[in-house]
């Protein structure tokens, strides 16, 4: 028996398929939407054609979740396989060139690497790939894997020890923290938060970066190994002095910049914050477990001519030390 019907002229094409593909990883119709970058009501428009096509529901809503029927789990590896073959032509047989291609590259990345890595590579591409788009991804860990298998992430950037069957890895650069803080603060300043190697002065500096309001990023959900360091501060500061928890880096900093909160942030990123903040950049006064940042991306697409070119100008950019795949 046929499982997918022949297909007939201006009934379902690929991006249908894609989008099947989709719902059946996330399962929400605003998150497929999210990650194909196309509004709700049109992504509920192909779902529609999609269920004329196969004579199917194929996802029915229970709760908050759009359950698959027993027609779409059918389907699921008939339509993988179509897609598959799609992307294996892409990368086997399709030539890339740089410079009249308009692919889009999508790459999953906490704040800190939009905020410091998209502005250099922006301007590579303008020069190198003018046609090219790069899209953000937001993060969700628990697909994350998923996602790259399937393609619909090109690459993840940052610190994801989590992924490892079928990814592939290059390390970027070693991360560690500073702390900020706004000039004029009432009580902390660049010489009184140095340690040196004095312990009086260290044992000062700890007991004043405790005693002190903390803006905390929250790394929950995100898969990001900056939850190690989360836990540090966690566990050394009073619960009554952190005062908020943000979603991201660059909010801790500007509330920071407006408040004598502190913020402890990946030093890349903090260190142009507070360049372009005018904030104070100490080292945090406890050891904080550094992060390893690399690109991932998954074996299926290792040889993939675009993704070659992408992780090569990646590479070029930010490696530092000498890093190596794996």
């Amino acid at each position: 028996m046929e499982v997918i019907p022949k297909i007939k002229d201006g009934e379902i094409d690929l991006l249908h398929l894609q989008i099947f593909e989709i719902l059946l990883v996330e399962r929400n119709l605003t998150r497929c939407a999210r990650v194909l970058n196309m509004t709700q009501p049109a992504l509920s428009k192909m779902l529609a054609r999609l269920r004329l096509f196969f004579g199917d529901p194929l996802f029915v809503r229970v709760a908050l979740r759009m359950e698959p029927t027993p027609k779409a789990l059918e389907l699921a590896q008939p339509v993988r396989a179509v897609l598959d073959g799609m992307r294996a032509l892409r990368s086997g047989y399709v030539a890339f060139d740089p410079l009249t291609s308009e692919r889009r590259f999508s790459v999953f990345m906490v704040d800190a690497a939009v905020v410091q890595m998209l502005p250099p590579l922006l301007a590579a591409l303008r020069v190198e790939a003018p046609k090219v788009h790069v899209q953000a991804v937001p993060c969700d860990v628990h697909h994350l894997d998923q996602w790259l298998e399937s393609g619909l992430v090109d690459f993840a950037i940052g610190s994801f020890a989590s992924l490892t069957q079928g990814i592939r890895r290059h390390p970027l650069w070693t991360e560690r923290y500073v702390s900020l803080f706004r000039k004029g603060h009432p009580r902390l300043s660049a010489e009184n938060m140095a340690a040196g190697g004095d312990d009086a002065r260290a044992q000062d500096a700890l007991e004043r970066f405790i005693n002190e309001q903390h803006a905390l990023v929250s790394a929950t959900g995100t898969g990001h190994e900056y939850a190690h360091a989360e836990r540090q501060l966690e566990a050394i500061l009073p619960s009554d002095h952190i005062v908020c928890r943000v979603p991201t880096f660059a909010s801790a900093a500007l509330i920071a910049r407006n408040s004598d909160v502190v913020a402890t942030v990946p030093r890349t990123l903090g260190t142009a914050l507070a360049r372009d903040l005018d904030l104070v950049a100490v080292e945090p006064p406890l050891p904080l477990p550094p992060m390893e940042i690399a690109q991932y991306w998954h074996d299926r697409f290792h040889r993939d001519p675009g993704s070659q070119w992408f992780r090569s100008i990646v590479r070029r950019l930010f490696v530092r030390d000498g890093a190596q795949a794996t």
